[in-house]
């Protein structure tokens, strides 16, 4: 089952996003940054990696929100594990890259009707400093949820 890592970058009440380039992964929409991890790869270490090579930032003191599991068809058989992270402490500048374009957004401006569905469940929770768990299925185009659970969780990691 591959896993992934997400990392939102957070300064003064304003959220880095990725729109993603035609023809990755969630081309269009926009998102968090990250990627998935190599074999043997911790999150941690995955979610760091995937932060500097989409954005040219350098990551500290990540706060790990939780995981969501995410499925692509009926029967469930393409699974996505992501881990969630959060951080304000980042050094560097923003640099282009073919990922996508980034840009900031104020918590208020959140672009949710050109983000991933799920998107608007959690990522609330997530900037409130909530750890989280969630599954959510989608049909296979991603297009629309059949399914979700999301729960608070009190543990660091879940």
């Amino acid at each position: 089952m591959p896993t992934a890592t997400l990392c939102h970058i957070l300064k003064n009440s304003r959220l880095l996003l990725q729109k993603k380039s035609k023809g990755l992964f969630g081309a269009g929409k926009w998102n968090g940054v990250g990627g998935k991890c190599f074999p043997d790869e911790t999150p941690e270490t995955c979610v760091s990696r995937e932060v500097y090579e989409e954005t040219g930032l350098s990551v500290a003191n990540i706060q790990y929100h939780g995981v969501l599991t995410f499925t692509f068809d009926i029967r469930g058989s393409d699974t996505l594990v992501v881990h969630v992270f959060s951080t304000r402490d980042f050094d560097g500048s923003i640099q282009a890259n073919d990922e996508g374009i980034l840009r900031w957004f104020a918590f208020d401006d959140i672009p949710y009707q050109s983000m991933w569905l799920d998107d608007q469940y959690w990522l609330p929770l997530m900037l409130a400093g909530k750890r989280f768990q969630g599954v959510f299925h989608f049909n296979q185009e991603g297009t629309a949820i059949r399914d979700w659970e999301l729960r608070e969780v009190a543990s660091a990691h879940v």
